[in-house]
């Protein structure tokens, strides 16, 4: 209900709007879901968080879920069949999804991260598939990381 979020290492987010107050239209893009604990168990139990998760499964948008979070797109049945990776210990949650280990997994329209320290090669990944491959190269030989 508001629009300053504090992650579980007590840095605050602040967002452009809250879950509820989120519109389901022809506007949305992408969804990305953060990982955390308990955060990831409270975006699960959140039923505005899910009616926008399945608005975009349905619709084939953009999923990008990160750390613990591809947990909650193995619990909705959406990782069956596909890649993904995630935080060690939730790939059990995969219902019959194949756990890669990579840092980063592509599958479809569905992008996973493996942890906090995937974040900077997972946002990569999202910007080659909003915008092109050029644009992620420039970006990474800008941000000096190792190949």
């Amino acid at each position: 209900g508001d629009n300053i979020i504090t992650g579980s290492h007590g840095i605050p987010v602040v967002t452009d709007t809250i879950a509820q107050e989120a519109a389901l239209t022809d506007e949305l893009e992408m969804i990305v879901l953060p990982g955390g604990m308990p955060g990831t168990l409270n975006l699960e139990k959140n039923e505005k968080v899910q009616e926008i998760v399945e608005y975009a499964y349905d619709k084939k948008l953009l999923i990008c879920a990160i750390c613990a979070a591809p947990s909650i797109l193995g619990h909705k049945g959406y990782l069956k069949d596909k890649k993904a990776t995630c935080f060690p210990g939730f790939e059990d949650s995969f219902d019959g999804g194949e756990y890669t280990g990579e840092v980063v997994t592509t599958c479809g329209n569905i992008i996973t991260g493996k942890g906090c320290g995937a974040g900077i090669y997972f946002g990569l990944e999202i910007l080659k598939n909003v915008k092109d491959e050029e644009t992620m190269k420039k970006v990474f030989d800008s941000l000096q990381c190792p190949n």
